[in-house]
């Protein structure tokens, strides 16, 4: 596969002229300090940052929308580990990239958004807002360059937050502000990154303790372990422990003979049978939440749990805990290790015998479970196909080196568990706000982050067309992304959810049948309709092609009566 062109960047990086503005300026600061990416919709308010960013040697991507470039952003930080950026203009640029801010706060994105900002005095523009307070009503930190003089200063604070505390910073650059002359330029301060939490003694005491005491422990990595696969899996391999993950972290454990996939709503049923089995879990840099535990229906009776994190605030958040570890996930698995060794213990067998070790390779994963076919005749013979032997059909012609992305819906289970994913950085999953319609902007900037990789994309008919702008973004950076567009002509999880009552009229979630295919080929897309296993044949000579444009399949699908992890989502409600 052949590396696409993504996006232009400038050459070498200008030195700093004698004088410049504000807008300049903050540019250049944010090249200093290493950001990643930057994606926008430039308007007059956001002009000359974004300008000043791409000649110091930033790329950058335009989107079609405000909501698609702060989701591209957020992908982009997710898969490369770097800071992102997202520039919009004043007011309404701001609101329309809420959605896409609001996940990335929600998830702890390290990303700065750079929204221009009124001049104070312009209290009757048109695009006057309190844009520190829809910052901080979405959960992002609100930040602010107020001069010229303290310009540097406010850019460094904004960036340290969102690389350093793994947060999503709002930095408004006021009109009046970024105009103003900088007489003397200064250079960026270094930022290093912080130092690893490290947990106190009595906690790490504490839990080699419950590790000693346990039989068949289960680890399980989230979002904040998944920098810390290594010092895991050590700890793990000499406590005798399966390890597994959030689907926010899939990937982490791939390969490993006891590793079980994802914890949850989409684990597999001998998955869920072996985490409910544990009589210890710990959860690294993971919420424990209801998504992951299945409302605590994965936690048996007598099961310690103990929750490891570098927030406070999040210890026992979600469900009462045993232990609670202020620490940083790879810090902690390091030092509860040497604790065990220090005593004198050796390695323990625990979970991990041959018997388990065969469940685990023979019906761990989704693609082993055997299936009846769902599939459906329609109208004029025409067929439906069932999403499950879609999807891993699919998962068979597709190369090991991919990068999956997934909108949020009904469909959503079957490419998050059919399509494997070579590590962490295979996988992008943004559903921390539950809104549809993220997931081709997700595919988009995931797609930036890791070149190399096929870009792939899960999304219903529902969510891809309320995004479908940034069809014509994805096209005009040459990506060879896979769009698997699982169309049940409705909002699926809604009409699955309500239409168990048979009064119920849903014809507010249920739409005439869309063309898709046709649709994606005037953006310039190649495009298959799919309703049998034999329509997928283009798709293998698509990938070994060396594409340089997307590939939308419009899958025609079965019902699956509403997927086995909607009642729990709908529960949650």
């Amino acid at each position: 596969m052949t590396t696409p062109l993504h996006a232009s960047t400038s050459p070498e990086a200008p030195s700093a002229p004698v004088s410049e503005t504000v807008a300049e300026l903050v540019g250049r600061t944010l090249a200093e300090l290493g950001a990643g990416h930057c994606f926008g919709v430039v308007g007059s308010g956001n002009f000359d940052v974004t300008n000043s960013l791409i000649r110091h040697g930033v790329p950058y991507t335009a989107a079609r929308h405000e909501g698609g470039a702060a989701t591209m952003a957020d992908a982009f930080a997710r898969m490369s580990g770097k800071v992102a950026l997202l520039s919009v203009h004043q007011g309404c640029g701001l609101t329309n990239a809420a959605t896409g801010i609001g996940e990335a706060a929600k998830s702890r994105t390290p990303l700065v958004v750079l929204a221009a900002e009124t001049a104070g005095a312009a209290v009757k523009s048109n695009f006057a807002m309190d844009q520190p307070g829809l910052a901080r009503s979405i959960g992002a930190v609100s930040e602010r360059v107020h001069s010229a003089a303290s310009a540097v200063a406010d850019v460094v604070r904004a960036f340290r937050t969102a690389q350093n505390e793994r947060r999503t910073v709002v930095l408004n650059l006021p009109l009046d502000v970024q105009t103003q002359q900088v007489p003397a330029p200064e250079q960026a301060t270094r930022i290093d990154p912080p130092a690893r939490v490290r947990p106190a003694v009595s906690s790490v005491d504490a839990l080699a303790d419950l590790i000693l005491g346990a039989r068949r422990p289960v680890f399980v990595a989230g979002r904040g372990g998944r920098y810390a696969r290594e010092e895991i899996l050590a700890l793990a391999a000499h406590s005798g422990a399966l390890v597994a993950t959030s689907a926010v972290a899939k990937g982490l454990f791939a390969g490993e003979p006891f590793g079980l996939g994802i914890s949850g709503g989409f684990s597999s049923p001998t998955t869920a049978e072996l985490i409910a089995g544990a009589d210890l879990i710990v959860g690294f840099g993971c919420a424990l939440n209801m998504w992951t535990m299945r409302h605590g229906t994965l936690i048996g009776k007598n099961t310690a749990v103990v929750q490891v994190d570098v927030d406070d605030a999040a210890l026992g958040a979600n469900r009462p805990i045993t232990l609670g570890v202020l620490g940083d996930a790879g810090a902690t698995a390091a030092e509860v290790l040497a604790e065990l060794k220090r005593r004198g213990a050796a390695p323990r067998p625990g979970y991990r015998t041959e018997e388990i070790r065969a469940r685990i390779a023979t019906s761990s994963r989704w693609q082993d479970v055997p299936i009846r076919d769902l599939y459906e005749a329609g109208e004029n013979g025409s067929r439906r196909i069932d999403p499950r032997v879609l999807t891993s059909r699919i998962n068979e012609l597709l190369p090991p080196e991919r990068v999956v992305a997934v909108d949020s819906g009904n469909f959503m289970g079957y490419p998050s568990q059919y399509l494997d994913v070579p590590d962490e950085n295979g996988f992008c999953f943004t559903q921390a706000f539950q809104s549809i319609g993220l997931g081709l902007a997700t595919a988009v900037g995931a797609a930036l982050a890791q070149p190399r990789r096929l870009p792939v994309l899960g999304t219903g008919d529902g969510g891809f067309l309320m995004g479908i702008s940034e069809l014509e973004t994805a096209v005009r950076l040459r990506l060879p992304l896979l769009c698997i567009v699982y169309n049940d002509a409705a909002y699926g999880a809604e009409v699955h959810h309500f239409a168990a009552d048979k009064s119920v009229d849903v014809s507010t979630v249920t739409f005439p049948e869309t063309d898709i295919a046709a649709i994606a080929r005037g953006y310039g897309c190649q495009a298959i309709t799919v309703r049998t296993p034999e329509d997928l044949a283009p798709l293998s000579a698509w990938a070994g092609s060396g594409p340089d444009r997307p590939l939308v399949i419009d899958a025609k699908i079965a019902s699956d009566g509403g997927a086995w992890w909607l009642a729990e989502a709908f529960s949650g409600h």
